[in-house]
């Protein structure tokens, strides 16, 4: 007779799942034999903490638009591991989170440790879910845990994707399950059937009509442009019609940053040419973007102002369009099905357009690094973006973290690869590029995976790097390493307190782990550490002596 495990195994399975992200306790190591059968189908990633392992499933579940499996213990499943589900809830990332509720064999009412069932002397576990995801499912009965493990999977990959978690009852982890005439248990497939909305044409041939009466439209893309689809269809589209496409955070590096019609990203931390083109337009089409106040600087309106300019939002998700701003016209959908529809219309001549185009991003200097001196024996952000402009290649990824590094780089490195770029856009923790970057390269075994992190971050999660060795996963980790939370210092100016660290050698570290590791000091040597590092089998920790002086405020004064 099958049991709850041997079930719950194969539906992950039948829901597609090939990988899942672990750090095992109680109710999951119940589960680990059956795993282990299936382990030719399913391969179980074991990681060092459940943040780690949170955000690995998060990072795949965004890049394959599939959702990433999670798996932990109760306790420790939703509080470490709420740095993952959380970044999937604020991003809109597939996930799906299995755990429990460790309460050892019925003894929830007796407040044993770990317990999360919610009764007197236990925490709440679904309660705790409950507030950072779509849907949580707790199962009680053998039958139950089956289907909410399927109604979680349905849930994560609807518009607006995110997380959705299944709680076991632990002691039904093992029992066995008799078939049921009541309640029948069916298919998975049949649970995951789902339509998406069709853009409507008379809406499509409305838009066309608005771009090509506007004088200065422009393209707002967001994350929900990030396919390979309406990448190529938004450079195609927009180049058509002379239309600016400007970008959220998430969107960035949605086209080649280098074309005529890209002005940058947005934001407080963006680019003066994005922020500058996207005030003058008399039409401004959001694209797969929330136009949230976050890269819209909390709604300047010398930015955007519903009442001198005409707004079109289009978006999966009904609800997020005429969420932040009121809208002219909103329109349901995938952004790809819109762009296909928009390029068989007429959307005005491009020349006056594109000319305006480049004369605001010349005005203001688009992608021009300003000029930067670091101290003797260190370098500055400026030189590593200046180094990772010389030496990207269409087969780099690069996943970002908070921080100094971040702010240089999205503010002032022009992507020429659509879709490169990886970065944190739900809660933007510190710590969660290094296993971002060993999920990438889990997608993408391919591809070069290149992280760039502070060292705050990565001393967060540098246990990744031992879960790089065990899965062979050869990622490049540069770490800025200027001794300090760079920004945090920065905004607190002369009046320093809690923010310098004592120095630590990540290149020691990482070989100790089993990876290369080395320390530079000098732009060329980093480029040419870089190189080695994808010449590698091994994964790779480049220490960057980064001036603690260097400042965020010359990228980002706009």
């Amino acid at each position: 007779m099958p049991t709850t495990k041997n079930a719950l195994v194969q539906t992950l399975i039948d829901c597609g799942a090939q990988h899942a992200f672990t750090l095992p306790g109680l109710g999951i190591t119940w589960m680990l034999d059956e795993f282990y059968e299936k382990r030719e189908e399913l391969n179980v990633v074991l990681t060092r903490s459940e943040q780690i392992a949170a955000t690995m499933a998060q990072v795949y579940g965004r890049l394959t638009g599939k959702p990433g499996v999670y798996m932990g213990q109760g306790p420790f499943a939703s509080t470490t591991g709420a740095f993952g589900i959380m970044e999937a809830y604020f991003a809109g990332s597939p996930m799906v989170v299995l755990t429990d509720t460790s309460c050892y064999d019925g003894f929830g009412m007796y407040g044993v440790y770990q317990t999360m069932t919610g009764d007197y002397g236990a925490a709440n576990i679904r309660q705790s879910l409950g507030t950072m995801t779509k849907y949580t499912a707790y199962a009680t009965e053998p039958h139950e845990a089956v289907y909410g493990l399927q109604l979680a999977y349905k849930h994560a990959q609807l518009p607006r994707m995110g997380p959705a978690a299944l709680i076991l009852k632990s002691p039904i982890i093992k029992r066995e399950m008799p078939e049921q005439t009541r309640v029948k248990l069916y298919p998975t497939e049949g649970y995951l059937q789902h339509t998406p909305q069709q853009i409507s044409q008379p809406a499509m041939v409305k838009l066309a009509e608005l771009v090509a009466k506007a004088k200065t439209p422009v393209i707002i893309a967001g994350q929900g442009a990030q396919t390979a689809e309406s990448r190529g269809l938004l450079a195609e589209v927009a180049a058509r019609g002379g239309i600016a496409v400007a970008t959220s955070y998430n969107g960035k590096g949605v086209i080649d940053e280098t074309l005529p019609i890209a002005v940058g990203m947005l934001g407080t931390w963006g680019s003066k040419s994005a922020n500058r083109m996207v005030a003058k337009a008399d039409l401004v089409i959001a694209l797969g973007a929330s136009l949230g106040p976050d890269y819209l600087r909390f709604r300047d309106e010398s930015i955007v102002d519903p009442t001198r300019q005409t707004i079109v939002q289009i978006d999966i998700d009904p609800r997020n369009a005429g969420w932040v701003y009121p809208v002219d016209m909103a329109i349901e959908g995938d952004v790809a099905q819109a762009l296909r529809a928009l390029k068989t219309l007429d959307l005005g001549e491009p020349g006056e357009r594109l000319t305006a185009i480049a004369q605001n991003n010349r005005e203001h200097a688009f992608g021009v690094l300003p000029p930067t001196v670091a101290a003797d024996g260190t370098m500055h952000n400026a030189d590593i973006v200046r180094v990772l402009d010389r030496i990207l290649t269409p087969n780099d990824m690069l996943s970002l973290d908070a921080g100094n590094n971040r702010i240089w780089v999205t503010s002032m490195l022009r992507l020429r690869t659509p879709g490169q770029l990886v970065v944190p856009g739900g809660i933007g923790g510190m710590g969660w590029a290094l296993p971002a970057a060993a999920a990438t390269k889990l997608v993408y075994p391919e591809r070069n995976s290149i992280c760039l992190i502070g060292d705050g971050g990565a001393a967060m999660t540098l246990s990744t790097l031992a879960t790089c060795v065990q899965q062979k996963l050869p990622i490049t980790v540069i770490v800025c390493n200027n001794r300090g939370l760079g920004m945090v210092r920065d905004n607190m100016k002369q009046r320093r307190i809690a923010v310098d660290f004592s120095d630590i050698d990540f290149a020691m570290v990482a070989q100790g782990m089993g990876c290369n590791g080395v320390r530079v000091d000098r732009a060329d040597a980093l480029a040419d550490a870089i190189g080695a590092a994808r010449r590698s089998d091994r994964p790779t920790v480049i220490d960057v002596s980064v001036d603690p002086a260097a400042s965020h405020v010359p990228a980002s004064d706009y």
